[in-house]
């Protein structure tokens, strides 16, 4: 893979009090540190250059920006040379790799078929577990790295026999539910330095060692899009004759329209159906084989259970038949107890709340943790109501 080097000279920088006592006697040699160009990432480097750890930074880079978008997405130009000027800074090694290709075949390629699908992809998820923990791991490791370490507000529990992932102690930041797909054999070559802290430490860290990135805001946008709105991205991606056009059909069998493309819509959406009905109306469902979205009330939209497929289990390498545990069905939901039945060969699984959750989307993730034990996930091929 072409990657371009730009490397930093060596400079001072004070000392930061940080202290997650289980990886000093861990780690020994080179460590690979995924640098997006923003301050979790940034400090994340700076502890790793600290503990005087053979620490070389890696951006990844992911696709091209035009320039009136640089500064409104993640892994733009700009975010690169924020990257290069904090290596600068800490004095390590810094390399640009192109994996433009691999991340529109298994993140962009992937957003648009789910959608024409009708159903509702999740890309972080899905950047996570190809590009960051399946092809930087492997390249790490490649180039002599014991470590890949991340900036993700996660934890690794290395005290028992095995390696366990924890959520991150700032519960506002917690990531674990985007890193449920993480190869179990995996855990053992991650680091993540940031799990004990919260982003208002991370920043105070940043600023302290006066970073580049100490007060760039977070994007708050699928990156790729380029400062659009997704279903504008969609309408460009998707070729005519490649949508599936169809009715609004009511819960009760009744038409109520016509639309141009499921594409357009996912479950619990309300906003731009363009329906008139004594009530609010929500997407209930969607029928990719004959285009038919399914509205009704707002009542409608409650599951209590779904299928899963293609889990990944962190905690097991088989788990349990039964399975007692709390669930998350989006990352800013609460997690909730259910009972999860697991499949013959574990990649499935079916899963019963103890309450009736509202918007199960198919396409989406769900994640199993027992207390702050990540226990691993799986994604939503269709709601139980």
């Amino acid at each position: 893979m072409a990657s371009t080097i730009e490397q930093g000279e060596a400079c001072m920088m004070p000392p930061m009090e940080v202290d997650i006592d289980d990886l000093d006697e861990l780690v020994r040699g080179r460590v690979v540190v995924a640098m997006s160009g923003g301050v979790d990432s940034s400090v994340t480097a700076a502890f790793v250059a600290q503990k005087g750890w053979d620490a070389v930074g890696i951006s990844m880079r992911l696709y091209a920006t035009p320039p009136s978008s640089y500064t409104k997405s993640c892994c733009s130009p700009d975010d690169l040379f924020d990257a290069r000027m904090v290596a600068d800074t800490l004095g390590i090694p810094f390399y640009v790799a192109n994996y433009q290709d691999e991340f529109k075949a298994r993140v962009i390629d992937y957003f648009v078929e789910e959608y024409k699908r009708g159903r509702t992809p999740n890309p972080c998820v899905a950047c996570n577990n190809h590009l960051k923990f399946d092809i930087l791991l492997k390249r790490s490791l490649a180039l002599g790295a014991k470590y890949l370490a991340t900036g993700h507000f996660a934890r690794i529990d290395r005290s028992g026999e095995v390696p366990v992932m924890r959520t991150g102690l700032d519960e506002n930041k917690d990531q674990s539910y985007f890193l449920f797909g993480i190869p179990r054999e995996a855990l053992s070559r991650i680091v993540f330095p940031l799990g004990e802290l919260t982003k208002e430490e991370v920043r105070d860290y940043a600023l302290g060692m006066n970073l580049e990135t100490a007060e760039k805001p977070e994007s708050q946008e699928i990156c790729f899009v380029e400062g659009r709105s997704y279903r504008d991205f969609l309408e460009e991606r998707i070729k005519q004759g490649e949508s599936t056009p169809g009715k609004f059909m009511h819960v009760d069998g009744q038409v109520l329209g016509e639309h141009d493309g499921i594409h357009q819509f996912t479950i619990g959406q309300r906003k731009g159906l363009g329906l008139s009905w004594h009530e609010p109306l929500y997407v209930q469902a969607i029928r990719p084989e004959e285009g038919t979205v399914v509205v009704g009330p707002k009542r409608g939209l409650f599951a209590r259970g779904l299928v899963a497929e293609r889990c990944n289990w962190l905690s097991f390498e088989r788990p349990p038949g039964i399975l007692e545990c709390e669930a998350r069905i989006r990352y800013r939901s609460k997690p909730v107890k259910a009972v999860v039945t697991v499949g013959e060969d574990a990649s499935m699984a079916m899963v019963e709340f103890e309450e009736p959750q509202r918007a199960v989307a198919p396409g989406q993730a769900v994640v199993f943790y027992r207390g702050d034990e990540v226990l691993g996930g799986g994604w939503i091929e269709e709601a139980r109501v």
